[in-house]
């Protein structure tokens, strides 16, 4: 099966990751430094978030970019499973580096650290890493728009989150400005509980694209639709539709009309796989027809042979 995704695609998919790694890493460089040299946990914690960003888009990078590779004879149906898989290492690093920061927060709020040293380059620090990550999202999106790929949408998700990330180690800046310095780690562990929310929600959602989950039940009413709406399908019945990675696979029986000849019955086949194949995030279809009112051999009372047509009408289960 050939790839549906062309050269094109794969070089503004990785494109978009390049600037990514580049985005996070200038944001560690100006934020990681700011908070080295004045001893602020917020600004530190920020910038340790950002090493999470800039190890995922790394990841994307290099192994995300294997999604647009065309289906071979070690992987017979696509490598539509690396993409949630990388994303799912996404979620992992930054919950980890999460849990590390909300522990250095806390040992801040018992006074383990040294209160920050006022200095209005901590603020100036903290609006370019908020105009880096606005810019970076926007740029995220854009690319995308129409590439629909989940690792992209996580490391846009990440930029939007960095924001209020960074405007919560603001707040820690203010309290060093106002003689509260304890609104420092306080803003710390703020910003690394969104850090491991973030994760657990990436990992999640990708968890499920992995072990085949089924998708929400509006998919599966536009794959019966496209069914029913040819005019040969008389029923529809034994209906699964789960994730092969990122995409759709449906397997279905069908019913139709048993006077049919073969070749007409293959004909029906070809238009069911194509108009299902057709429809947005659908991969592979599998279709097997049944003459309609001739019902199925597991239906069959126990004992029976499975080779004998059982009477009666068969359930048109959805």
């Amino acid at each position: 099966m050939l790839s549906p995704f062309g050269n094109d695609d794969r070089a503004r998919f990785q494109r978009a990751a390049a600037v990514n790694v580049a985005g996070n890493a200038v944001k560690i460089a100006v934020v990681g430094a700011t908070g080295l040299v004045f001893n602020s946990v917020a600004l530190l914690a920020d910038a340790a978030h950002s090493v999470a960003d800039l190890v995922a888009s790394a990841v994307v990078f290099v192994w995300g970019g294997s999604r647009y590779e065309s289906a071979d004879e070690t992987h017979p149906h696509g490598h539509q499973r690396i993409e949630p898989l990388t994303a799912l290492l996404v979620g992992a690093t930054i919950v980890v580096l999460g849990l590390l920061l909300l522990r250095e927060s806390v040992l801040g709020l018992f006074g383990a650290h040294d209160p920050p040293r006022k200095s209005l380059l901590l603020v100036g620090a903290l609006l370019f890493a908020m105009a880096d990550m606005y810019l970076l999202y926007r740029y995220t999106e854009l690319v995308n728009a129409d590439l629909g790929s989940t690792a992209l949408t996580a490391l846009a998700v990440d930029c939007l989150n960095d924001i209020y990330t960074t405007v919560a180690a603001l707040v820690g800046v203010v309290g060093v400005f106002l003689d509260v310095p304890v609104l420092d780690p306080v803003a710390g562990a703020l910003v690394s509980a969104l850090v491991v929310y973030q994760g657990i929600e990436i990992g999640r959602e990708n968890v499920t694209y992995l072990v085949g989950g089924a998708p929400p039940p509006g998919d599966r009413d536009r794959v019966v639709a496209a069914l029913r709406d040819h005019q040969a399908v008389e029923g529809v019945h034994d209906l699964t539709v789960f994730y092969d990675g990122t995409d759709l696979e449906v397997e279905v029986h069908v019913e139709v009309d048993g006077e049919m000849t073969l070749r007409e019955a293959h004909d029906v086949e070809t238009d069911l796989v194509t108009s299902l194949r057709a429809l947005d995030d659908v991969g592979d279809v599998h279709v097997h027809l049944d003459p309609s009112g001739l019902g199925e051999w597991k239906d069959a009372p126990e004992g029976t042979d499975a080779s004998t047509a059982l009477g009666g009408d068969a359930d048109p289960r959805e």
